[in-house]
């Protein structure tokens, strides 16, 4: 004979098993099942909102180093044909705007790549969808 330190001790979960009717913990399970893809829903739509911003912030900088690149390009042309026909003076100032147009590009350019590297899509989504039990993923290896 089993003694009473044998049984397993009795849960609320164990009590609930046995006095509730079935159709309530069906009822019951759909619910937290709708409940737990609304969750996953909106946890997927405030990551995708954070990744959009984060992807516009660094398009926004690649933009701004493409039109500094442009200037550099146009100031080094105006002062490579300005320094080629003075020789000297006036021609080399283009050639120090065209420089700070060339740094502004690089600084543009580097934030920017920086911005989109810092993108890591939806982490926590993946992660929380991972924990759904394999017993709501029908026709997978788990639950045949």
């Amino acid at each position: 004979m089993s003694s009473p330190a044998d049984l397993p001790p009795t849960t609320a979960a164990h009590v609930k098993a046995e006095t509730v009717p079935l159709g309530e913990l069906l009822s019951d399970v759909t619910r937290d099942i709708s409940t737990l893809m609304r969750q996953e829903v909106e946890l997927a739509k405030v990551e995708i909102k954070d990744s959009a911003t984060k992807a516009g912030k660094g398009a926004g900088m690649l933009a701004g180093a493409a039109w500094a690149g442009h200037l550099a390009v146009v100031f080094l042309s105006i002062a490579l044909w300005w320094a080629l026909g003075q020789l000297i003076g006036l021609g080399w100032s283009a050639v120090v705007v065209a420089v700070i147009w060339a740094i502004v590009a690089a600084v543009l350019a580097s934030k920017g790549r920086k911005e989109l590297n810092a993108i890591k899509g939806l982490p926590r989504t993946a992660e929380t969808v991972k924990e759904i039990p394999p017993t709501f993923n029908p026709n997978t290896e788990e639950t045949r």
